[in-house]
């Protein structure tokens, strides 16, 4: 990400910088176990995958397969047992903390199928929140959110509380400000599971058109296979391994 990136009307396409050449996510060899007990369960078992600038990859595979578990170590969210995670051929491992956090904020997007939008704020206000986070001055801000907000349509419902939003409404507040900050990757767990087959094709289509304007590398988990086939490619997880690319 540039400076000013943030104030764009097209959401701050990525520029290319130091490491153009490299994946904006890279998973190396990632390996993921959890201790129950007296044993280690075995979620990700050897992962390897590179995600391109401006690409949309689908993620699939059977409930349990590790899809989650996947999105949350790529996001530094939780760390693999081995292996590594890159974003921008920067190897996340020996970063601190406040390093990964601050790749968190800046440079990763979450979209989640529930979208853990603030009820007491306004969609405007939502969108605002991570900026301002981040910090950007309140004005702009603001202005960003409102224009973000007008590119997937709602401009007439930017004074409106998720209570007064439609399920699919509220989703795209969610993808809007899941890239107020202009990250260089999306991350997206099941992003339309929880709408109607319709609104899961309208919020898609919206999805898509701002990988496509931002230049976001972007991994998206789904079960749906006909939102799958309309991305550049399909990864399956199976057994804690990419068994199938396509």
């Amino acid at each position: 990400m540039v400076d000013g990136a943030r104030s764009r009307i097209d959401l701050g396409t990525v520029e290319a910088g130091p490491n153009a050449s490299a994946a904006s996510l890279e998973l190396r060899g990632v390996i993921r176990h959890y201790h129950q007990a007296t044993k280690d369960l075995q979620i990700l078992r050897g992962v390897d995958l590179r995600i391109e600038r401006g690409e949309m990859v689908a993620l699939v595979g059977p409930s349990g397969s590790g899809k989650s578990t996947l999105l949350h170590v790529a996001g530094l969210l939780e760390p693999p047992t081995a292996g590594q995670v890159l974003f921008g051929g920067r190897d996340c491992g020996p970063l601190s903390d406040g390093e990964r956090t601050r790749i968190r904020r800046d440079g990763i997007g979450f979209v989640y199928q529930f979208h853990h939008l603030l009820p007491e704020f306004t969609a405007l206000e939502n969108v605002m929140v991570p900026q301002l986070i981040g910090g950007l001055d309140k004005d702009e801000a603001r202005d960003r959110a409102r224009q973000l907000l007008e590119l997937v349509g709602l401009a007439d419902r930017v004074e409106h509380r998720p209570s007064r939003l439609s399920g699919g409404e509220q989703q795209r507040v969610a993808i809007v400000r899941a890239i107020a900050n202009a990250p260089a990757v999306m991350l997206a767990d099941e992003p339309t599971g929880n709408l109607d087959p319709e609104t899961s094709t309208e919020v898609f289509a919206q999805l898509r058109r701002i990988v496509g304007a931002t230049g976001i590398a972007a991994l998206v988990a789904t079960h749906n296979m006909d939102l799958a086939r309309g991305m550049d490619r399909i990864v399956t997880l199976q057994g804690g391994k990419l068994v199938d690319v396509v």
